[in-house]
């Protein structure tokens, strides 16, 4: 019996160990994909277009401080102590109302971004997943997060060239260079 269960032991942990070594570990830069992608041009362009907007805006209200405050340097000699404190107190509120609409920007351009590269992004999740299941990965670790300290590239399958398959991104191909001037 004792004899039946050591064997049994062994043969296990044979079948395990092959099974372990036959596992497939691959590795992707997300990075590098989603800047293949062509959807991530045009959210791009969307974005930079409402980053200048949003900067335009920003801009008026700094030129209208600039003009309040000349004109306040200007005048301030001639200027009541009421009138003086009335004008101090409307440049202090448009310098609040410019950093107030500043900080509101840079959080608007933040969710405006995640709007526009939420898909972008969950398009290249769902390749890497789908193609990862077709080819019998048991682990794709992502190369671009930095995550990982060390490992063979010899010894996993990089994922990318699949994904962009599955997604229809050709390479471009690389700039020829120019003939040397003599």
């Amino acid at each position: 019996m004792r004899k039946l269960s050591r064997l049994t032991l062994v043969a296990a942990l044979v079948l395990c160990s092959t099974t372990l070594f036959a596992q497939k570990f691959g590795y992707i830069n997300t990075q590098e994909l989603i800047a293949a992608m062509p959807e991530r041009d045009s959210a791009q362009v969307k974005l930079q277009n409402y980053t200048k907007e949003l900067g335009t805006q920003l801009e008026s209200i700094q030129v209208e401080f600039n003009n309040k405050y000349q004109e306040y340097q200007k005048s301030m000699s001639t200027l009541t102590e009421a009138v003086r404190q009335l004008k101090e107190k409307e440049l202090q509120d448009l310098q609040t109302r410019y950093e107030e609409f500043q900080q509101m920007a840079q959080q608007d351009v933040q969710k405006m971004q995640a709007q526009l590269m939420g898909p972008v992004i969950e398009r290249a999740e769902n390749a890497i997943k789908k193609v990862s299941k077709a080819n019998g990965f048991l682990v794709v670790f992502d190369q671009s997060s930095g995550a990982m300290a060390y490992f063979d590239e010899a010894t996993l399958t990089n994922v990318l060239p699949l994904v962009k398959k599955e997604l229809g991104i050709v390479d471009k191909p690389a700039a020829t260079p120019a003939p040397a001037a003599k």
